[in-house]
């Protein structure tokens, strides 16, 4: 990639940097006026988007890309449909900007304020999806954000064409149509230039697999949100209800096992390990997982597969799950400090003790207490809508909606004031 490509993204980004000016202060009306815009543009170009995304599809195809992943990245108008319904259903969220955080009178008369402002401009890279193009476009607007948008080179044309549509409906609207803009070029060195563009770019949120998101931490200069990657350990204690704790692994391994909440790791202490174990193996073989444990519980089933080190560490995406036997809930702790990615881990007890003790010793972003980890996600949690789960500590933690798409700033209203 040379100079020129270069010169053209800081074009796209200064672009952007200036559209962020002209879309902060506007009011919720203006943006909700947008998104409806862009909704209704969607669904009236949805023939012309699936001839693009077809391209798109063809080129997997060809590349020898697994079905599933040929299903994520493809596009139908049905699938367009509920894109743009996802769109409104943003607009009709409240708008955090402008709301006061928190405020006062000082002592000397001073009132003090502190308000939610927009980030920006927001980076989004993330893979293979191109509905992610629109739900972070949505998602930015609605927070006053402008959206850099860097997807996967295998949804280019997809990608492409949804961003025209939304430039195009933003046109009529108050909303600078730069407000969304798709960073040019697909080699990975487009990908540099969005990590590097350090004041031009105030935040980025990388949303995919492990190895994406450490690379965008590791080599960005622009400030980075960790999102996704889940290593979630659903702990089985002494107390368990063994019917529910069965219940709970099950639903938090195989009800939709490819994304970043859905366990990885099952433990449960030796004191009902024989009352569950075997139930747990039976119900996870007949839903086609495959059990990767240590030896004590491979002691109850002949098909269990004997776990490695790399095993504990895992984000299968999968129907596959690590397990263990541990001799009490610090052990059971001390594995998920050790292996866990900081994401969401769920204890299941009868026990409301272990139940506190679980929640003060797990260091992660969200805890679970007798409920499957497939809960933490933005829209169970009543955010309406997510950009992704955080598994940092700064700035946004968990499920990340609208409010964790702002920063804040400080409003001071005085009477003449001057300091002494």
């Amino acid at each position: 990639m040379g100079e020129g490509e270069r010169e053209e993204f800081l074009r796209v980004a200064r672009r952007a940097k200036d559209a962020a000016a002209g879309l902060a202060p506007l009011p919720r009306a203006a943006k909700d006026a947008a998104l409806h815009r862009i909704a209704d543009a969607l669904v009236a170009a949805a023939s012309e988007i699936v001839k693009a995304n077809e391209a798109d599809v063809a080129r997997a195809r060809e590349n020898g890309t697994s079905e599933y992943m040929i299903d994520r990245l493809s596009l139908s108008e049905e699938r367009i449909a509920a894109i743009a319904e996802a769109v409104r259903q943003v607009a009709a969220l409240p708008d955090p900007v402008g709301e006061t955080v928190r405020g006062n009178v000082l002592p000397n008369g001073l009132e003090l304020r502190q308000v939610r402002v927009p980030l920006g401009v927001v980076g989004m890279i993330y893979e293979g999806r191109p509905n992610v193009t629109v739900d972070a476009a949505a998602l930015c607007l609605k927070s006053g954000n402008v959206a850099m948008l860097r997807g996967s080179s295998s949804a280019h044309d997809s990608n492409t064409a949804l961003v025209q549509v939304m430039q195009a409906a933003l046109a009529d609207t108050e909303v600078p149509a730069d407000a969304v803009q798709l960073v040019p070029g697909t080699s990975r060195e487009s990908v540099k230039h969005l990590m590097r563009a350090r004041g031009l770019v105030d935040v980025l949120i990388p949303r995919g697999g492990a190895s994406l998101i450490n690379s965008v931490v590791e080599e960005s200069t622009v400030p980075v949100i960790e999102t996704g990657v889940g290593n979630c350990a659903v702990y089985v204690d002494a107390a368990a209800d063994v019917d529910m704790a069965v219940e709970i692994l099950l639903n938090a391994k195989t009800q939709r096992p490819s994304v970043c909440n859905a366990a990885e790791t099952f433990l449960v202490h030796a004191d009902v390990a024989d009352a569950f174990v075997p139930r747990a193996l039976e119900a996870l073989r007949a839903a086609g997982v495959t059990v990767h444990g240590d030896d004590r519980i491979r002691s109850y089933g002949d098909d269990v597969v004997k776990a490695g080190e790399d095993d504990w560490y895992a984000e299968y995406l999968s129907l596959d799950i690590a397990a263990r036997v541990v001799d009490s809930l610090e052990d059971a702790v001390a594995h998920i400090r050790t292996y866990g990615s900081g994401h969401t881990e769920a204890i299941v007890t009868a026990s409301q003790p272990a139940a506190k003790r679980f929640v003060s010793l797990v260091d992660s972003a969200a805890v679970m207490v007798n409920a499957s980890t497939r809960f933490t996600d933005g829209e169970e949690f009543g955010f309406g809508a997510e950009i992704g789960i955080s598994t940092q500590k700064l700035h946004a933690r968990g499920p990340m909606g609208l409010p964790e798409l702002t920063s804040t700033k400080y409003v001071v209203t005085g009477e003449g004031h001057t300091r002494g």
